[in-house]
């Protein structure tokens, strides 16, 4: 196996990464950091690489990360589309809020103008007003199965319109877009939970959403590992300790 310092400038070259503004003043901490990420965290797991990368700038997006225009030019040049690199904005911003999305958005539209790829870009929805909540109560029972009905039907009477808020915006508007399939949508959105934190009960559903969609431990698990550089070890241990949780679970059903 390539030594780590070969294997991180190999990588590095490959996704047109440069070190960053700090390099100069800090270099031994670019280097550690450098060397983690491309020498170690980006081969490990079975992710491909154009998934990698949109995990790795789904992650970004949540922490506000200053590295979000490089990833995204790195995604750019391992052939991952533009309408792909939008999709993930849609797909976060229910989970982190607009506020967080839109300042990302800003980077990426940038990056775009930069590259000079024409905006705006295909137009991705397939619902209407009339079909959206429908259509989203149709992806939660693919994902979650006949719980959403009890839990739609439980909903305190006050509380009814968040369960179609719910329906509607998280699923109905977002995962019925063209762009990126549902399994690299519930990816995306396990990667937004878990690198938001303190919200470990929606991790370990939408655990059991992945794997229901066909998204396995081993999957989970180097989505979490290509996280871990930009969410640190606390987060990355507690979204290892829901997969094991869910799977213990699923094993002790079957």
């Amino acid at each position: 196996m390539m030594g780590r310092e070969k294997q991180t400038t190999k990588t590095m070259q490959h996704l047109g990464i440069q070190n960053n503004h700090l390099a100069v003043a800090f270099p031994e901490f670019e280097t550690i950091k450098n060397q983690f990420i491309y020498g170690e965290v980006r081969r490990q797991g079975e992710l491909n690489e154009k998934l990698q990368m949109l995990v790795v700038i789904a992650a970004l997006i949540t922490v506000e990360g200053e590295d979000l225009s490089e990833q995204i030019n790195a995604a750019l040049q391992v052939d991952v589309s533009p309408i792909e690199l939008q999709e993930v904005f849609h797909q976060v911003a229910p989970y982190i809020g607009f506020a967080k999305a839109e300042k990302g958005l800003s980077v990426l539209k940038k990056v775009f103008e930069t590259r000079e790829i024409t905006l705006p870009l295909e137009k991705q929805s397939t619902v209407t007003d009339d079909t959206r909540l429908e259509n989203g109560i149709n992806v939660q029972k693919t994902l979650f199965g006949p719980v959403i009905d009890n839990m739609r039907a439980n909903a305190p009477e006050d509380q009814r319109f968040l369960q179609d808020y719910l329906s509607a915006y998280c699923f109905g508007d977002t995962y019925t877009r063209g762009g990126l399939d549902i399994k690299t949508r519930e990816l995306l959105t396990f990667v937004c939970i878990i690198s938001l934190g303190c919200c470990e009960n929606q991790a370990k559903a939408h655990v059991g959403g992945n794997m229901t969609i066909g998204n396995g431990p081993s999957e989970l698990l180097a989505a979490v590992t290509q996280c871990l550089p930009y969410i640190g070890f606390p987060k990355t241990l507690n979204a290892v300790s829901a997969i094991n949780e869910i799977m213990k679970m699923k094993n002790k059903t079957e």
